[in-house]
C-alpha cells in the first residue's frame, strides 16, 4: 500500500475518532432514548436500513453498467458506505467520498472519468426522486398550514444546487472544451479561496481539461439510453421509500400514532436541511428541524424528540459506523492485479 494512502486512512481514523468524541454527548442521549424503544420494531427498522444499503449499492451497480463498466452490489455496498463515512469525519464538501470511489476504480484498473459521471449520475437521480417525496411533503404542509419561508428558502437551496449538478452534466454532454472551461475556472476559484490558508493551490487547473475529456466520454455512454436511465430514478425513489418505512418502524417503536401524512411531512422537511445544511449530514441541525416539524404535524414535542433521535440513529450513526468498518476494509485490499502478481512470484 502506498505510504500517501498508509496516510489518508491513519488520517480519516483519527478524524473520525475526535468526531465521535466531540459528538459524544448527543451519542449518549440517543442511547438512553433507545432504553424506553420496543426492541422487535427497531430491529426490524435496522434490518430495513440494511437493506437500504443493498438498494443504494444495487443503484451505484446499474449505473456502472450504463458506463460500461461491471461491478457487484456487494462490494459497492463497501465502497459506498465508506463514501459516506469519509464525508461525515472530513471537511470536504463531499469531495472525500467521492475521492473513495476514484481509489477504488484506480485499484480495479477503470476509467475514472466513467466512475465520476456514475457519482456524480447518482446524486443527480437522488435529488430528482427526492422533488418528488418533497413535492408530496409540501403538499402535507399546506393541507396543515404549517409550510412557511424557511422550507420554501431550502428547497430553492435544494433546486440551485441541483441545476448546477445537471448544468455541469449537460456542458460534459455538449462539449468536453465547455466542461473543461467550467472546472478550471471553479479550480480557479478554489484555489483562491483556500491559498492564504495553504499558501498553495490545493487543485492543479492544468488537469481540469484532461479530467473533463475523461469525464465527457463518460457521459457519452449515457446517449442513446433513456430507458435504461429509469432504473436508477426508481431506485433512488426506492431509497426514498424504504426510510420512510424507518421512520414509521421508529413511531411504532416509541408506540407513537402516526399518519401517512405525518411520516411523508416530517420525512420530507428533516432530509431537505439534511441536503442543505453546512454540516456533514445535516448534523445538529436535522435533528432540530425534524423534530420541530413532526410537533408541527400534531406530535407531542416530547415524542417528537425521541423519534427524531432514533430514526437519526438507525439512519446516520449506524451507518457511520458500518461505513468505518467498510473504510478499514477497503484499505486493506490490494490492486486484484498486484495480488495476482505477488502468487506468480510465489509460485
Amino acid at each position: 500500500m502506498p505510504v500517501m494512502r498508509k496516510i489518508f486512512i491513519a488520517l480519516v481514523l483519527f478524524l473520525a475518532v475526535a468526531f465521535v468524541i466531540l459528538r459524544f454527548s448527543e451519542l449518549k442521549n440517543i442511547i438512553n432514548t433507545l432504553h424506553h424503544s420496543n426492541y422487535r420494531f427497531l430491529i426490524a427498522a435496522v434490518v430495513i436500513e440494511c437493506i437500504w444499503f443493498y438498494n443504494s449499492a444495487t443503484d451505484y451497480a446499474v449505473l456502472y453498467r450504463l458506463m460500461g463498466l461491471k461491478e457487484k452490489a456487494t462490494h459497492l455496498i463497501l465502497v459506498a458506505t465508506a463514501a459516506n463515512f469519509v464525508n461525515v469525519v472530513t471537511p470536504t464538501a463531499g469531495i472525500g467520498g467521492m475521492a473513495v470511489f476514484m481509489d477504488d476504480a484506480r485499484r480495479q484498473e477503470q476509467p475514472t472519468g466513467r466512475v465520476t459521471v456514475v457519482g456524480v449520475s447518482y446524486v443527480l437521480f437522488d435529488y430528482l426522486a427526492f422533488f418528488c417525496v418533497l413535492t408530496l411533503g409540501f403538499i402535507v404542509l399546506v393541507r396543515r398550514n404549517n409550510l412557511n419561508a424557511g422550507e420554501l428558502t431550502a428547497a430553492a437551496i435544494l433546486l440551485v444546487i441541483a441545476g448546477g449538478v445537471a448544468f455541469l452534466l449537460y456542458l460534459g454532454y455538449k462539449s468536453a472544451e465547455q466542461l473543461g472551461n467550467a472546472l478550471s475556472w471553479m479550480a480557479r476559484v478554489i484555489n483562491r479561496a483556500l491559498r492564504p490558508f495553504i499558501h498553495h493551490d490545493y487543485l492543479q487547473e492544468q488537469r481540469a481539461h484532461l479530467f473533463a475529456d475523461e469525464v465527457a466520454e463518460g457521459i457519452a455512454m449515457l446517449r442513446g439510453k433513456r430507458k435504461e436511465l429509469l432504473w436508477p430514478f426508481l431506485f433512488a425513489l426506492n431509497n426514498f421509500t424504504l426510510l420512510i418505512c424507518v421512520l414509521a418502524f421508529t413511531f411504532l417503536a416509541l408506540g407513537t400514532p402516526f399518519t401517512v401524512g405525518t411520516l411523508v411531512g416530517g420525512f420530507a422537511i428533516g432530509y431537505l436541511f439534511l441536503i442543505v445544511s453546512p454540516t456533514p449530514s445535516g448534523l445538529g441541525i436535522v435533528e432540530g428541524v425534524m423534530t420541530i416539524a413532526l410537533a408541527s404535524l400534531r406530535v407531542q414535542l416530547e415524542a417528537a424528540a425521541l423519534i427524531t433521535l432514533t430514526y437519526r440513529f438507525i439512519t446516520f450513526w449506524f451507518p457511520l459506523a458500518v461505513g468505518a468498518v467498510a473504510f478499514r476494509l477497503l484499505g486493506n485490499k490490494k490492486n486484484p492485479l498486484s495480488r495476482e502478481k505477488q502468487s506468480g512470484e510465489t509460485g
